[in-house]
């Protein structure tokens, strides 16, 4: 589990002044840093990032305002945080997430409109990966459109699947930092227990803002980990880290892009024929949710002893994890159901994948292995993933899959290894991940005596409204 399942945070920016620029900040203690836990040097009107407030939490929040002078203080948050919807302000990490967008790469990539031809050419690409999938799978297409993405659009397009997978997490926190208050204070606080909720929103709709924002400059289509983050049906790829993806490869931009739309396109028929599928793994998510343990006693403790001319007390309560999420047995077993069933989606795709680019595509060991690595090296798709929810994948299981997956081809056929996606239960588990030949080899179970028996049973029912009304119509004949 991550040690900082919240923490994210931007790079300072370049100061314009250059390496004068840098001393002044480094003098100035900017720069975001453990000094910031929750990174409120992000928003708007807290003097950038590294500025006044990167040493202190409220002043980060109220720039060079003092942070003693509480009223004025309280009165400016209120303007800033009047969300009061759920436990993350969604809009302040939409904002965020575009305004991170615009900033570019750290390569100096910055992000443009998609343009006919590179949408003509993923809508291709799409289309003959999908013609090469219907060779390796069973699983009919799952495309009904091909849709190429700016970044600004990828995050338009996944902040709804975002909001479902961090919401259940926040809730939690949120909750914690309103229910800290004796019931009898709680009703003389409601001000400040909204406050604290509001605070909270913010505090979220910012990590959660900076770290889409930043995934999206990486991620090349909609399924990188793993999970369907865009609408259903939607194939989708995004030219420009496509482009930037493959750029040291040595491998021409057409197999690149053609070989990345087989994923995309093999996870698209996988959610799309596979029902329960994607409720299976954003419900492991809520599991984990439930499972977390907000440490409510120091909460109490610094609610409790709270002096407001001193601020930097809260700041020293937030470095000491508070809001750090306790290892339960709930939330242990929600990660290792979650992660064995993406390890199984990754495995199959990456089976899958391979079977279909393999006979038609010189590089396609090499763009296998160049993605392999990425998710072994735990890329910002992954740390961003891991940093949400508290889950890092592990790329042993990953590769395991692959292999049981492979071998299942081999003993079983592609009719056979697609079936299994019929329901969970049918699925390998983690210890079949361990033992892949045994799972491979196991006796397969054959259900057609008890199709035959559910069957006779059915047709038995069927027929009782008909007896009985033969017996009625005898009765009636009698009289």
């Amino acid at each position: 589990m991550s040690d900082t399942p919240f923490g994210f945070g931007l790079p300072p920016e370049e100061p314009e002044d250059g390496d004068e620029g840098k001393k002044k900040d480094q003098q100035s203690g900017g720069g975001q840093g453990p000094a910031n836990p929750f990174g409120f040097g992000g928003l708007p009107g807290a003097g950038g990032m590294g500025g006044p407030g990167a040493d202190n939490p409220l002043a980060a929040m109220f720039g060079s305002l003092n942070p003693t002078d509480l009223g004025a203080a309280f009165q400016q948050l209120g303007q800033m945080l009047s969300y009061e919807g759920g436990p993350v302000n969604w809009d302040m990490a939409k904002q965020i997430a575009r305004q991170t967008v615009a900033q570019g790469t750290p390569d100096g990539t910055k992000d443009a409109s998609v343009g006919p031809t590179e949408r003509k050419a993923v809508e291709e690409a799409v289309r003959l990966a999908d013609l090469w999938l219907d060779d390796a799978t069973s699983l009919p297409s799952g495309s009904a459109s091909a849709v190429a993405w700016s970044r600004a659009e990828w995050v338009e397009a996944t902040l709804p699947a975002w909001q479902e997978l961090v919401d259940p997490v926040a809730e939690r926190v949120g909750a914690a930092m309103g229910d800290v208050l004796p019931e009898e204070m709680q009703a003389m606080a409601g001000p400040l227990i909204g406050m604290m909720r509001s605070m909270g929103g913010a505090m979220f709709g910012t990590q959660i803002g900076q770290a889409v924002g930043v995934l999206a400059g990486e991620v090349v289509g909609s399924t990188d980990i793993g999970l369907p983050l865009g609408p259903a049906g939607k194939a989708a790829l995004l030219p420009a880290n496509v482009e930037a993806f493959g750029k040291d490869l040595g491998v021409p931009q057409e197999e690149v892009r053609l070989y990345l739309a087989l994923r995309e396109a093999a996870h698209q028929r996988l959610f799309t024929h596979v029902p329960w599928l994607r409720s299976h793994l954003f419900g492991a998510v809520d599991g984990y949710a439930r499972g977390i343990k907000v440490d409510t006693a120091k909460l109490e403790d610094v609610v409790g002893q709270f002096d407001p001319q001193n601020p930097e007390q809260l700041q020293d309560a937030l470095q000491q994890g508070m809001f750090q999420p306790e290892d339960t047995p709930e939330q242990k077993a929600a990660l290792a159901r979650l992660e064995t069933a993406l390890a199984l989606v990754e495995g199959w795709v990456d089976a899958v994948v391979h079977a279909a680019a393999k006979p038609r595509l010189s590089s396609a060991d090499a763009l296998r292995e160049t993605l392999r690595r990425r998710r072994a090296t735990g890329g910002p798709a992954e740390q961003t993933f891991a940093t949400l929810i508290g889950l890092e994948l592990r790329p042993r299981r990953l590769r395991d899959a692959s292999r049981l997956w492979a071998s299942l081809t081999d003993a079983r056929g592609v009719d056979g290894r697609d079936g299994l996606w019929a329901h969970p239960d049918m699925l390998p588990t983690a210890g079949d991940l361990d033992d892949p030949d045994g799972f491979v080899h196991r006796e397969q179970l054959d259900f057609s005596e008890l199709d035959k028996m559910l069957g006779e049973a059915a047709s038995g029912s069927a027929e009782k409204p008909n007896l009985k009304k033969d017996d009625e119509s005898k009765g009636d004949e009698a009289e």
